[in-house]
């Protein structure tokens, strides 16, 4: 069985203290059933806390200092099957050896889709 998909998203703001992203609905992120694939989700919100750690530095292969994630805990509250996603990352604690980042994925009207939070360190 081939299995094939495509997530495609925007990260609409991002400053010092938060990191927007906004991610349509599209045939490639959604599972048999309809709805979003829970790994679609998970990497939406990874990338928009990332992105908020990384603050203004542009990603690069290899570089130093990028975030990794040491842990994500996730909270699957519901879903759709069309509209777009919305994630809003802040920050728990900034410290100077771990971040933790607290992101909320919203649906339609807002509604909660998902709680996720994420620990980074920096690469060396």
């Amino acid at each position: 069985m081939r299995v094939q998909g495509s997530i495609d998203f925007t990260v609409t703001e991002c400053n010092a203290d938060r990191a927007v992203g906004e991610m349509p609905v599209t045939a490639g992120i959604r599972n048999p059933f309809g709805t979003v694939h829970a790994g679609a989700i998970l990497w939406f919100a990874d990338v928009t806390a990332t992105m908020l750690v990384l603050g203004p530095h542009e990603p690069s292969e290899g570089m130093k200092g990028f975030p990794l994630a040491i842990s994500l805990n996730a909270i699957l509250l519901r879903n759709q099957t069309s509209g777009s996603f919305r994630a809003v990352a802040e920050y728990v604690k900034r410290g100077k050896s771990v971040m933790v980042v607290r992101t909320r994925v919203l649906g339609t009207d807002d509604r909660l889709i998902a709680d996720v939070t994420t620990s980074h360190v920096l690469s060396k």
